[in-house]
C-alpha cells in the first residue's frame, strides 16, 4: 500500500464513515467473538492495524480495563470518527491512534518504547495486495512469544455456489478480495519454525479466523 492508497482510502471513507459501523455490522462476522476470546494481560499492548472507526479497540478496552490500545489505518477520514469514538467512551488515554500504512507502522510512532505484545488484523487484510509485506512488517514490530489475530473472509465453502459469486461482486465494489494465500502463508511460517497456527472457519467459511503464536 502506497501513499498513493492513503488518499484512495481517505477518498472511500470520507463520507462513509459516519455509517460504516451501522452498515458493517451486518456482515463483518467473527469480531465479536475474537474481541471476546482475545487473549488480554493487565499489562499487554495491542495494536489493531486498520482499525478504521476504531470500534474493535473500544470495546477491547470497555473490556480489559488495565491494557493499552493502539491503532493504525491509512485513512486520516477513518481516524476522525476513531478519535471521537474512544473520546466519547472516554479511552482517549488507553487507546492511542496514527495515520500509517501496515507496511510502516512501529510502536514509536504511536508513542509506545517496546514491541508489541499482539497485533489484530480484522477484515484489512483483504483490502491490501501487499499483505504479505504488512504482515512481514507486523512480525518486526511484536516481541517474541507475541501473537497475531485475523478475521476475515473466507471462501465460503459451505455455502451457494450463487451466494459466492454475489458476495464477491459485491466485494469488488470496495476493493476487497478474498485471500487464501493468507492461510497458506502463516502454514509456511509455522513449517519455517516461526510459530504455531490456529485455523477455524466462521458461519460454514463465511469468514474465518486465524492465530498465530510467534516464537
Amino acid at each position: 500500500m502506497t501513499s498513493d492508497a492513503r488518499v484512495a482510502m481517505d477518498n472511500m471513507y470520507r463520507h462513509q464513515r459516519y455509517i460504516y459501523d451501522l452498515t458493517r455490522k451486518y456482515y463483518l462476522f467473527g469480531r465479536d467473538k475474537l474481541i471476546k476470546e482475545l487473549p488480554v494481560g493487565a499489562t499487554d499492548h495491542i495494536c489493531e492495524v486498520g482499525c478504521g472507526t476504531a470500534r474493535n479497540l473500544v470495546l477491547l478496552a470497555q473490556k480489559n480495563r488495565q491494557a493499552t490500545f493502539y491503532g493504525i489505518d491509512a485513512s486520516s477520514e477513518m481516524l476522525k470518527t476513531a478519535a471521537e469514538s474512544a473520546a466519547s467512551a472516554g479511552l482517549s488515554s488507553r487507546i492511542k491512534l496514527a495515520t500509517a500504512l501496515s507496511t510502516d507502522f512501529t510502536p514509536a510512532l504511536l508513542g509506545h518504547s517496546r514491541p508489541f505484545d499482539r497485533l489484530i488484523y480484522s477484515y484489512s487484510l483483504s483490502m491490501m495486495d501487499d499483505w504479505r509485506e504488512a504482515l512481514e512488517h507486523g512480525f518486526k514490530q511484536m516481541k517474541p512469544g507475541g501473537t497475531i489475530h485475523v478475521v476475515d473472509f473466507g471462501n465460503q465453502e459451505g455455502l451457494p455456489s450463487w451466494f459466492k459469486k454475489m458476495l464477491g461482486s459485491w466485494l469488488d465494489q470496495f476493493h476487497v478480495r478474498f485471500r487464501p494465500e493468507v492461510r497458506e502463508w502463516f502454514e509456511a511460517q509455522q513449517r519455517a519454525g516461526r510459530g504455531k497456527m490456529t485455523y477455524q472457519p466462521v458461519m460454514r467459511g463465511y469468514a474465518y479466523r486465524l492465530d498465530f503464536q510467534t516464537v
